[in-house]
C-alpha cells in the first residue's frame, strides 16, 4: 500500500526496550500514513525493528510521563491533523481501525476521542473487575490536547469536545509476570510521590479535585476522599473489584488480578508513610520530585 492510500493519521508510540511488543503494535497501524516511534534510548532491538518498519524515530531521555508526552506533542512535526497515541503493548483491532478512519474523514464531531482498552492478564481477557471498558483519550486533533501535570497515570485534557469510540484497543504486554511486578512496583512509588506532591500543592492533606467536574478532576476528588476517609482501602478495593464489579466471573485469573491490585494499593499506602520521612530511602530516591 502506498503512502497516498493510507489514512491521514499520525501514530505516536513511546518506547523503551519494547522489542517483544513493537512489531505487532506497528503492524496493527500499518494503514496509517505516519508512525512515529518516540524512543527513550532503548538498549535492545527496538530501534532496528522501528527502522525495518519504516517508522520515523525521535529520541529523548525520559523524565516523567506527562512532560515526556507533552514534549512530543509540542515538538514533533506531525504531518497529519489527527494523532493516535498508542503504547507499544497495545494493538488496534480491525474494527477500531475502520472506526478511526471514518472519524478522521469527518469535518464534524469532537476534537478528541476516548478509546476503550481490552486488557489481557496472563493470557486471559479481564472482562470484569471494573477493568473493561478502560477508556483513555487517545485520538486527538493536533494542537488540541495536552496531558495534565502528573508524573504517573496522567490524563489527556482536550481543548473542545471529546467523544467515545465503540471498538477497543487490545492491551496485552508480552513481557511476563516479572515485568508486571517490576512495572507496578515503579508505578506505586510514583503514585505515592504524586499523592505527597498534590498534598503539598494543596497546602495540607487534600488532594484537590472536584466531584462535580467530569474527567481527571472528579477522579482526583474521589482519590482525595479515599486517601483521607476510607479505612482499609486496599481491602475495600478488592471487595469492590472482585465482588461488586464481578471480578469472580473471570475465574482464577480474576482472583489473581484483584489480589494483585489490592496489594498494589497497599504498596501505595506503605510508600506514602515512608516518604513522609525525608531521611527514608524512598524519599531520598525520589527527592528531586518531592522537593
Amino acid at each position: 500500500m502506498s503512502s497516498s492510500e493510507k489514512a491521514p493519521l499520525s501514530v505516536l508510540i513511546p518506547t523503551k526496550n519494547e522489542e517483544r511488543n513493537l512489531e505487532e503494535c506497528m503492524a496493527s497501524v500499518s494503514w496509517a500514513d505516519e508512525i512515529v516511534v518516540y524512543d527513550s534510548h532503548s538498549t535492545d532491538d527496538t530501534i532496528a525493528i522501528a527502522e525495518k518498519a519504516g517508522a520515523t524515530i525521535v529520541k529523548r531521555v525520559f523524565d516523567t510521563f506527562a512532560v515526556h508526552k507533552n514534549w512530543a506533542l509540542d515538538n514533533i512535526d506531525f504531518r497529519n491533523k489527527w494523532i493516535l497515541l498508542l503504547d507499544a503493548d497495545e494493538r488496534v483491532t480491525d474494527l477500531l481501525a475502520e472506526e478511526i478512519k471514518n472519524v478522521i474523514k469527518s469535518e464534524e464531531g469532537s476534537v478528541g476521542y476516548h478509546i476503550a482498552r481490552k486488557t489481557v492478564f496472563c493470557g486471559s481477557w479481564m472482562r470484569h473487575s471494573g477493568v473493561y471498558p478502560d477508556y483513555n483519550l487517545r485520538l486527538i486533533q493536533k494542537g488540541r490536547g495536552r496531558y495534565e501535570d502528573r508524573i504517573v497515570h496522567e490524563h489527556m485534557i482536550v481543548d473542545g469536545g471529546a467523544g467515545y469510540l465503540k471498538d477497543h484497543l487490545l492491551h496485552d504486554d508480552d513481557k511476563g509476570i516479572e515485568r508486571f511486578f517490576d512495572r507496578h512496583n515503579h508505578y506505586t512509588s510514583l503514585e505515592a510521590v504524586e499523592i505527597l506532591r498534590e498534598r503539598k500543592k494543596a497546602g495540607g492533606e487534600k488532594l484537590g479535585g472536584n466531584f462535580f467536574e467530569r474527567g481527571p478532576q472528579r477522579r482526583r476528588a474521589l482519590k482525595n476522599f479515599a486517601q483521607r476517609y476510607l479505612p482499609f482501602r486496599p481491602m475495600f478495593l478488592f471487595i469492590y473489584m472482585y465482588v461488586l464489579k464481578l471480578g469472580f466471573l473471570d475465574g482464577r485469573m480474576g482472583l489473581r488480578y484483584c489480589l494483585l491490585k489490592m496489594f498494589f494499593e497497599y504498596q501505595i499506602v506503605l510508600k506514602v508513610k515512608e516518604m513522609r520521612d525525608p531521611e527514608s530511602p524512598l524519599y531520598q530516591k525520589h527527592k528531586d520530585l518531592l522537593e
